[in-house]
């Protein structure tokens, strides 16, 4: 029997990654202020109008792991009636090893809340139809490095802004 198993490099550095080692609903909301009524399609035939927000936020702790939050709400509307209204603050623990102090952050913003939403996704999406609501409700996938990217911009820009006046 041959021995596959490349040899291991005591000085090597680990590459570069993490691990999660917990996933985690830290709070949910679901309203349906009013059902039954709201789950019949109203006489315009039209889906409602949806409005999603997205927040990522993380911390690290004192044993060296790190906690991410992955923030969800959507509120549907028909009119000036609200047909659902959900928040979500889904979470996970991350062990990092191996990564460059500069590439922390990105990692924790955009990596981590990218291998959160799908569970995320999930828990709204059962809730939704929990509701009575057909088709479930289905986050679209988002862009979490752009979203990232365009807060460094916002506050980048925030000091220059509040200079004028």
């Amino acid at each position: 029997m041959s021995d596959t198993s490349a040899p291991v490099d005591a000085g090597a550095q680990p590459q570069p990654g993490f691990r999660i080692l917990a996933q985690f609903v830290r709070d949910f909301s679901f309203e349906n202020p009013l059902a039954p009524e709201s789950l019949r399609a109203d006489a315009s035939g039209l889906p409602p109008q949806i409005d999603i927000g997205v927040e990522m936020n993380a911390r690290g702790r004192q044993d060296g792991l790190f906690e991410v939050d992955l923030k969800l709400s959507a509120q549907a509307t028909r009119g000036d009636k609200v047909a659902f209204h959900v928040e979500l603050l889904y979470g996970g623990l991350f062990a990092l090893q191996g990564v460059q102090p500069q590439d922390i952050e990105p990692l924790l913003l955009i990596e981590c809340p990218r291998y959160l939403f799908p569970f995320a996704r999930q828990v709204i999406a059962q809730a939704t139809s929990d509701g009575g609501f057909y088709p479930p409700f289905m986050v679209d996938p988002i862009d979490f490095a752009a979203i990232y990217v365009a807060r460094q911009q916002q506050i980048a820009g925030a000091p220059a802004e509040t200079g004028q006046a």
